[in-house]
């Protein structure tokens, strides 16, 4: 008969084995992504640049309703947000450059609301349907909301910051 003390101490020995695996894999996607709508606040030249954040896009709100323009330089202020901003961004210093870029697997839009301004993006560069906002930054605080083109429709996004040009 088998000694019943031996299963479950071999048990436990593959339960810890497992943590300590996944534990170091774990801490390196932790410093590239960020929790779900999670805030931020960096440095001129920050590291790892790009830095990223997560959420899911999309809300009941006209972008319009945020923004209370339809267009920015920038872009037009379109599709659906959640009332309360997904991130926000604080800045410690001016940025000459900096570029927020969204991906999404659908249809995404951005509002930016700082310290001298509202911008708002649909689709960057063309047919691209992904948000990208691009130039000069103030220091202070950024909130950041990012939509969905159709309204309750939601979907997961990650937003990439770089300085890099």
């Amino acid at each position: 008969m088998p000694n019943k003390l031996i299963y479950p101490r071999i048990k436990l020995s593959v339960l810890f084995c497992a943590i300590a695996i996944a534990l170091p894999m774990n801490a390196v996607r932790a410093e590239k992504i960020l929790p779900m709508f999670g805030d931020m606040k960096i440095d001129h030249k920050f590291s790892p640049d790009p830095m990223m954040m997560r959420g899911m896009s999309g809300g009941s709100k006209p972008a319009i309703s945020i923004t209370g323009k339809k267009q920015t330089p920038t872009g037009a202020c379109t599709g659906f947000v959640d009332e309360k901003p997904d991130h926000t961004l604080h800045l410690r210093g001016k940025f000459s450059y900096l570029k927020l870029k969204v991906s999404s697997s659908d249809d995404a839009t951005m509002i930016i609301k700082g310290p001298d301004g509202v911008w708002c993006n649909d689709d960057s560069q063309g047919q691209n349907p992904n948000p990208e906002i691009a130039g000069e930054w103030l220091p202070g605080k950024y909130q950041l909301w990012i939509g969905s083109f159709d309204q309750n429709k939601y979907f997961p996004y990650i937003i990439k910051i770089t300085e890099v040009k």
